[in-house]
């Protein structure tokens, strides 16, 4: 996730899960309502809902709708949950993938669903999903702090797992890189993805929401 608040990027790091003490409650509004959940330090933003977090999910378009049928989408770099929880919240039909390497972020979201009663989300690292998977919208705060090369590997890995029709939303902070990330993008993805649409969907608070756009199928 991008990081607003510091310049340590441990908190992407696997890390034990956080005991009954390290574990406190924090009231947060996602999908238009209160909810309490628990955060701990170790994570990502563990006292609050991130900015650029709230950038994303203001800026993001509605899922596919309940009746459209199952389908998969993905939280990538999940952290404590806010943005996997709102997705599951906001599509009940949906399987949300909640994919984090900090095994303490993973112990919370798995913790914040059963708390929020969200049954269709999946906490897992990368390599417990499914390669057949594909997803039908990625929401991400991605972790930018982690170095150009292993962020970009990630963005690459996952991106090319967009159904046919299927968008990314992206959160960079623009000092962090946003506009060059979104050029990067377009030129990776010509090839293995032609026809990609890759634009900033949204800017606001000195972040950008970069829209990667996957061509339907002919």
């Amino acid at each position: 996730m991008t990081d607003d608040s510091g310049p340590s990027a441990d908190h992407y790091f696997t890390a034990r899960p956080a005991s009954a003490a390290e574990r406190r409650p924090l009231v947060v509004r996602l999908a238009g309502r209160e909810v309490e959940v628990e955060v701990a330090g170790g994570v990502f933003s563990p006292g609050r809902l991130d900015l650029g977090t709230q950038v994303l999910l203001r800026s993001v378009p509605e899922l596919p709708a309940p009746d459209a049928g199952d389908h998969d989408v993905l939280d990538l770099g999940c952290g404590w949950g806010p943005v996997a929880l709102t997705m599951a919240l906001e599509s009940p039909a949906a399987t949300v993938w909640a994919v984090d390497v900090n095994e303490r972020a993973l112990d919370l979201v798995r913790r914040n669903s059963e708390r929020l009663g969200a049954t269709n989300v999946r906490a897992v690292t990368p390599d417990e999903v499914p390669a057949e998977v594909t997803f039908s919208a990625i929401w991400s705060n991605p972790p930018i702090r982690v170095g150009k090369e292993t962020l970009h590997a990630m963005l690459l890995h996952w991106l090319l797992r967009l159904a046919p029709g299927a968008s990314a939303h992206l959160v960079v902070q623009r000092n962090l890189g946003a506009d060059s990330l979104a050029r990067w993008l377009t030129e990776q993805l010509a090839g293995p993805m032609p026809g990609a649409l890759v634009r900033r969907a949204a800017s606001a608070k000195g972040f950008r929401v970069l829209e990667v756009a996957r061509p339907a199928a002919p």
